[in-house]
């Protein structure tokens, strides 16, 4: 399931890093501590912030009186436990920005077939750097098997960890395929624009660095694979803000129904203001 969580912006003009996903980790990990059943392991990945935005050398500068954020989870009560507990904290900062949650809107799923195509709302991470530490900031062609090879393993992996599937299932699910716009990928050449950067990732206390792929792509597989990608995210630390997805040429105004959270009328400073700024 996928939810879109509109926040008020308290200070117009307020900014954010460039990539300002590690702050709304933390704020996700924060969250979702209280309940043990929610763990580091547990599925979810989310975008970052989208409004009307003016870039300068401090990042991006949000204009719009309204913000959204996506949150996606194949565990429908992550979600709600993630939203409660959101509402109830009420105001917070990232980076300058001052953010109120003020609704919540559920996305319609898509229909999933044999062919899924889709855009990065985040980089996508390939490689694990802990277990491949040669290819974690290699660049990998992304029309190349091996960058095919790498997502179907880290899917795989992640799939079985879940415990939804069982080791007949992940067996079917062979068929596995990145197709990218080569179109796309010629235009950003000949622009001589990038694709693909290396970000910064700290796990477990260890820092490390990833090379993160942001491109227009098919992917070919079962259903009940691109229903797992397009609800927990695609590659490796989706919980960190990296491989979320979404289809192409997708609807805003027409996949979206409002979403009613129980409880969700509490106090909206129950946990008073909480600065994200990285420090």
């Amino acid at each position: 399931m996928r939810v879109r969580i509109i926040f008020v912006v308290k200070n117009k003009g307020g900014y954010v890093p460039f990539y300002h996903q590690s702050l709304l980790a933390q704020l996700a990990e924060s969250l979702l501590a209280g309940n043990r059943n929610f763990s580091s392991e547990s599925e979810y990945s989310f975008s970052g912030l989208k409004g009307q935005t003016k870039v300068s050398k401090n990042g991006l500068h949000f204009y719009s009186s309204r913000a959204t954020l996506v949150f996606s989870s194949h565990n429908p009560a992550l979600i709600d436990f993630f939203l409660q507990n959101l509402f109830e904290r009420g105001e917070f900062e990232v980076g300058t920005l001052q953010l109120v949650p003020e609704s919540v809107e559920r996305e319609l799923p898509p229909l999933f077939r044999d062919e899924l195509k889709c855009v990065c709302i985040s980089p996508i991470v390939a490689v694990d750097p802990i277990s491949n530490d040669f290819y974690a900031k290699k660049f990998i062609t992304p029309d190349s098997d091996t960058f095919s090879d790498f997502l179907y393993e880290s899917t795989m992996i992640r799939m079985e960890k879940s415990g939804r599937y069982t080791a007949d299932q992940i067996a079917s699910f062979y068929k596995f395929q990145v197709v990218p716009d080569k179109a796309y990928l010629q235009r950003i050449k000949e622009g001589e624009k990038k694709f693909a950067r290396i970000y910064p990732i700290v796990e477990n206390g260890n820092r490390y660095e990833v090379r993160g792929y942001t491109f227009p792509f098919a992917l070919y597989s079962a259903p009940e694979v691109q229903q797992f990608v397009f609800e927990c995210g695609l590659g490796y630390f989706t919980q960190k803000g990296f491989g979320m997805i979404d289809m192409t040429n997708a609807d805003l105004t027409r996949r979206t129904e409002p979403y009613v959270l129980e409880k969700q009328a509490v106090s909206m400073n129950g946990y008073g203001k909480q600065n994200l700024n990285g420090h």
